[in-house]
């Protein structure tokens, strides 16, 4: 994600290094830190692929660069934001960073087809913790920790799940149950 990341901000145009950094780490960088030791070998394999262009800047002497997207980088951004591997979907932190970018897709469809896949997903049947093959749901949980794990999970997905479903133009569930409290999903 943090190639995706680097390609959807130099997708809105041309950035010094640093800026870029900056950026990157105040999107992803929340859940998980953004090293030097990571993000520059990130641009440095997307230089050498030709998907961005380094050229020093003159304002702030030899050290420093500005970094641009290629065409050929547009084209790359484009293919990920439109078939996202499985787990770019599945995991948050990554489908955080996906969403961030979706917009630079320019039909529409597509945009609602990577949604689709996460609502699709968000709506199978799971939980963090079983009793045997069956899921527990959070009033079945004694320990309150994992009792505010699972309703913090639930709330969060019960809200996202309404968004999606407002940005594909579906109509709302009324009183949305979480797939644990519904009969057909379990999670």
């Amino acid at each position: 994600m943090l190639e995706l990341a680097i390609l959807g901000f130099l997708a809105e145009g041309p950035l010094p290094g640093h800026e870029l950094r900056r950026r990157v780490s105040q999107l992803i960088g929340y859940a998980r830190p953004v090293s030097d030791g990571s993000l520059y070998p990130a641009i440095n394999r997307l230089a050498k692929a030709g998907l961005l262009d380094r050229q020093a800047d003159p304002r702030a002497g030899a050290a420093r660069y500005v970094l641009s997207l290629t065409e050929a980088g547009r084209v790359e951004m484009l293919e990920r934001l439109r078939k996202p591997a499985d787990h770019e979907i599945t995991d948050f932190t990554r489908f955080f960073t996906l969403l961030a970018f979706l917009s630079k897709l320019p039909d529409v469809s597509e945009q609602h087809a990577v949604l689709r896949r996460r609502l699709d997903f968000l709506e199978e049947p799971a939980s963090f913790f079983y009793d045997g093959e069956k899921p527990l749901r959070a009033e079945e949980v004694a320990d309150p920790y994992r009792r505010g794990l699972l309703l913090t999970a639930r709330a969060i997905s019960r809200s996202e799940r309404a968004w999606l479903r407002e940005v594909l133009g579906e109509q709302p569930i009324q009183n949305d149950p979480a797939p644990s409290e519904s009969s057909n999903r379990s999670a």
